[in-house]
């Protein structure tokens, strides 16, 4: 079957946010895909793909690695039990909760330097 809807990966880059040579490397990673190619082996990416694509995008920027979002979209596509993929998200926002605690200790700190440090309380404690 020849494949002539979906987005170019041109398009895909600007739906996404990402660059080409990003979708390519996800796709040869095995986090995206395999996308589907229209007669001239052009990729051509589904609204599912474009879809998946956020999900691997969001989870990259909550920290994952390429190893763990691998391991990830390894659990989708076995028919194991969906609780170790409940788990395997569980065990990712535990360290998501732990990095944002950390993070807000720091922002209170750099807050009361700023301040401490500022012309209106510069020296005052």
């Amino acid at each position: 079957m020849t494949i002539t809807e979906g987005l170019s990966i041109g398009g895909a880059a600007d739906a996404t946010g990402l660059s080409e040579d990003t979708l390519r490397y996800y796709e040869k990673e095995g986090l995206v895909g395999p996308v589907d190619r229209d007669s001239s082996g052009h990729r051509r990416y589904s609204d599912g793909d474009v879809a998946w694509i956020g999900i691997v995008t969001c989870l990259r920027d909550a920290g994952l690695g390429i190893s763990d979002l691998r391991r990830f979209t390894s659990l989708l596509r076995q028919d194991g039990e969906p609780a170790e993929r409940s788990e395997f998200l569980l065990r990712r926002r535990e360290e998501l909760v732990a990095q944002s605690e950390a993070l807000a200790a720091a922002i209170r700190v750099l807050d009361d330097k700023i301040a401490y440090y500022s012309p209106a309380g510069a020296g005052e404690d």
